[in-house]
Order: structure tokens, then sequence, then C-alpha cells
């Protein structure tokens, strides 16, 4: 087998988070965006000893359990890679996956996993769960028409048009048909990022699940002057179920391909919207952090509150709860009724200014949310914490960080993770510094593609990690009555001799 040669194969499982593997004469062969029991023909691109990686040519069989997408963008759009299989075999494949990671820690440490895992929890709904989206404009392919959409898979450039996307609500797909029949009409070019030229780059469209209510921001270059008049007009004619509550005008003149805001004018309604979210109201601006499926968020958000458990077994309110990587403060708030204080740190300066308004909107003030890095924001508070939740970036928390956390050497620690391989790396790192993970679930955010949640809890070891309790019998030590009382450095002596790697440690009665 070498680089450019054609294989075909079965794809026997995927590793996460979307590579099919097969094997092809003994090889390793990493196909991604492919899905078990599809047998595929595809060309090498990447050989080494016992391994390769290929892309797929054709799929010349259908895995048996393989169904119709009811997205007609599937396969063509980047978004999504589950849509066509059945839900359950969908939650099947995302379980397999963070188990195995999880349990891979201790198997390389020759190691028995050693804690519950309480499977996956599914989304409430399939379809229409997104309560956000950021779409790109550009063109199908190189000086095409004006593509409104996300970017095709495998394409840094080029755009689909998804104006039938299955994970959004219809709301979002009458959104964007009209802003992009507005641009094409009116002939607005969009921004290159090769050449640096052009106007529009990017739709943001925000909706709340349970008020309906939804924000729509245009975010352009400021390379040109356009009269946005007529086009509030037509979004404000649409017939949706929500109810539009703002439109806004983002300038972005950032070379980076992101949402990013220099500054954003309002051309119709407000700048903000409400979402509620297990009996709390959150205010939600055009660049606030909030969970992408609320419905979902509910299930994460209840199933740490489970983890947590009892947090004031005597009855008084008298623990203090660290909410780090907090984002709007949403577990924060949820914690502070059952808490003496929660301390949230997040270092989106935006986003900590909206956890505050929110704490103070659902009568919260037994709530700190303090912006900055949290590894270097540990050192300046003064309190301790009885509890710590964690709910970091994909990436996980930085290892100096991480020691910090561990130092503070509460009883128990939530864990929240959007990334289970960076889970598993601090998973390592917690139990080396002698933490226990008691149990984990993972909750389905993201139906349809590869990504989900883990919710872990660590509890405290008052043991050293790798305390073993030895009893040693006389008649082990071949002792005789008068040779009972043996000193320390005689015992010390034949555990080394006979016990291999262990070590001793003198325990004063």
């Amino acid at each position: 087998m070498k680089k450019g040669e054609i294989v075909e194969g079965v794809i026997e499982r995927i590793q996460f988070p979307n590579k099919g593997i097969m094997s092809v004469e003994d090889t390793k062969v990493i196909v991604k965006n492919t899905i078990p029991g599809q047998k595929v023909s595809c060309r090498i691109t990447k050989k080494k000893k016992g391994r390769a990686e290929a892309n797929v040519l054709e799929i010349l069989e259908k895995a048996p359990d393989e169904i119709a997408s009811p997205c007609p963008h599937f396969g063509i759009c980047g978004g999504c890679n589950y849509q066509n299989l059945p839900y359950e075999a969908q939650l099947s494949i995302k379980e397999n996956q963070v188990k195995q990671i999880l349990d891979e820690v201790y198997i390389s440490q020759n190691q028995k996993p050693d804690y519950v895992f309480e499977g996956i929890k599914p989304s409430p709904i399939r379809y229409g769960y997104r309560n956000k989206m950021e779409f790109s404009f550009g063109d199908a392919y190189k000086d095409g028409p004006l593509s409104l959409g996300m970017h095709k898979r495998g394409s840094f450039y080029d755009i689909v048009t998804v104006d039938q996307c299955q994970i959004v609500d219809p709301d979002f797909r009458k959104v964007l048909s009209a802003v992009l029949t507005w641009g094409q009409e009116n002939d607005i070019p969009f921004y290159h990022r090769m050449r640096q030229t052009g106007y529009l780059r990017h739709l943001l469209v925000r909706r709340a699940v349970k008020t309906g209510e939804l924000m729509v921001a245009l975010v352009t270059t400021t390379l040109g002057t356009y009269d946005l008049q007529p086009l509030v007009n037509e979004l404000c004619k649409l017939d949706l179920t929500g109810k539009l509550v703002g439109v806004l005008h983002t300038y972005n003149d950032s070379v980076a391909d992101v949402v990013k805001n220099d500054k954003t004018e309002i051309l119709y309604g407000q700048d903000y919207f409400y979402e509620e979210l297990l009996g709390l109201r959150f205010k939600i601006t055009e660049f606030s952090f909030f969970q992408t499926n609320s419905l979902g968020a509910e299930v994460l958000y209840e199933t740490a509150r489970s983890y947590i458990g009892s947090l004031n077994e005597n009855g008084e309110k008298d623990k203090i709860v660290f909410d780090l990587y907090s984002g709007t403060g949403t577990i924060a708030q949820l914690m502070a009724p059952v808490a003496k204080k929660v301390i949230g740190v997040e270092i989106v300066e935006e986003a900590v200014e909206a956890a505050k308004k929110n704490a103070e909107l659902n009568g919260l003030h037994n709530c700190e949310f303090i912006a900055g890095d949290v590894l270097k924001v540990l050192d300046t508070i003064d309190e301790k914490p009885d509890l710590i939740i964690l709910d970091p970036p994909r990436d996980g928390i930085h290892p100096k960080a991480l020691t910090k956390i561990i130092d503070y050497g509460v009883d128990r620690i939530v864990y929240i993770s959007c990334k289970p391989t960076s889970l598993a790396r601090d998973l390592a790192v917690f139990e080396a510094s002698g933490y226990k993970m008691e149990k984990a679930v993972a909750v389905d955010m993201f139906p349809g593609t590869v990504h989900c949640e883990t919710v872990c809890l660590w509890s405290k070891l008052h043991e050293a990690k790798h305390h073993v309790n030895v009893k040693l019998d006389m008649d082990e030590m071949d002792l005789t009555a008068a040779e009972s009382k043996v000193t320390y450095e005689e015992i010390k002596s034949y555990v080394a001799e006979h016990h291999d790697g262990m070590h001793t440690q003198k325990i004063e009665d």
C-alpha cells in the first residue's frame, strides 16, 4: 500500500470525532466522514507504518442500518455527519466513543476502569434544535452566484446555501432565503478573504425556544455603503412562528473568517432577547454565550445538578461554589438558591456582564462574576470553595490552572466537557492527584453531528492514590513468639524483598 493507491474496505467503527476505521492488508486505514458498515472505495493520502489515511471516492455499499437523510444538503454541507443513521444508532456511536476514550485513561495505566458509566441521554428534539446559527456569504464555486449558508465539506471557501437545513427552526430558513434574495437582487458583493474586497460576510440568527423571540444580525465590512432599510422591511414582513424583536448591523473588518464585532447598529427593535431555562430567565445579546440547544441544555444542567447532589446536608446555606469558565452564568444561577455564595469566572467580559444582569433579573444576590483568565483570577480570590464546577472550552483546562484547582482539595468536582479527548487528558491528571471519577454520562446536545457533551463527578480520595493496606501474618514472616516484636526496619526490608515496587509508611497508633 502506498500514497495515491485506491483501496476498498468496510468501515468497522468510528473513532472520535469522525474517523471511520477499516483494515486493509493488516493496515489501519482512517477514512473520515463514513459510518460503520459502509463499503467504500478510497484513495490513500498518507501512509505510515501500520497506519494510513484516505479520502472517500465512492460508497460502494450502504451500511445495513443506513437511511436516507431528511436534509437535501447532507454530504455536501460540512455541518452534519450522522443524519443518514437512525437516531438510536447515532446515540450508540457517541456513547461507545465517550466510554472508550474514558476507559483508555485507566487501561493505559494498567488499571481496570472503576467508575459508573451511565450511557448517553438523548436530546429532547432531534430536528430544529439549534437556537443560533452563523451563516457565511460566498459562492458555491469560483466566481459563481452569491450563496449564503455553510462551508462545503472539505472546503475553506465554497459555500452551500442551506435553505432547507434540518437542524434549525423553520424561521431561520425563511430569514436566510430573504437575506440571500435581497443580496442577489441588489448585486451586493461578498467579502473575498484572499482579495480582501467585498461587503457581505455573515448572517447571525438567534431564536429563543421558550419565548419565540428572534434576533437577526447582518455582518459586513466597511468596504461600501448600502441602504439596508429595504432588507429590514422584508424581514419584518416574513410570516414567522416566532417574533422578530431586533435587526442589527454589525461591522467586521477582521481578516479572519470569524464573526467579530467592531461596531453594531440597531436597524430595528432591540439588541437583545429573552430565553427561559429551568425556571430562570436570561437576557441574550448578539454575542452572548448560550448553549445552542436550549432544551438539550436543560437536560445537561439537570444532569450536572443531580451529580452535585445535596449541597447542604445540615440544611444551612453555608457552602461556597466556584463556577469556573462560567459563560453567562447559567450553572452559577442554578446553584445560587442552595449556596451561601457562587463565584463565577469567565474570560469573556461581555459574557460576565450578561451574567451579572441575568442574576439581577432572576433576583439572585449571592452571585459574584469575575472577568479574567481562570489561571490568574484564582490567585485573587480570598474565599475557598466547598464545591467546584468546571465547564471549560473545547481544549480543556490549562495545566497550571488545573493544578490550582486540584490544590483546593474540595471533596467534589463536577466537570462538563464538550470534547471527550480533552476531558480524558484532564481526567488522567485528576486521577494522579488523588481524585476518583465516581460516574460519568454523555448528553447528546447536537443530533446529526459528531459532537456531544459529557458530565463527570470526581470525589477526593482521603488516602494517597496508591496507598495499599497490607496485613502481614506472623506465620508468613516465619516468626517465633520470641521474635514477634519486629522492628519497622525489618518490616520495611521484608516488603521490599517480597513486594517489588512497594514502599512502606510508618503509622503510629
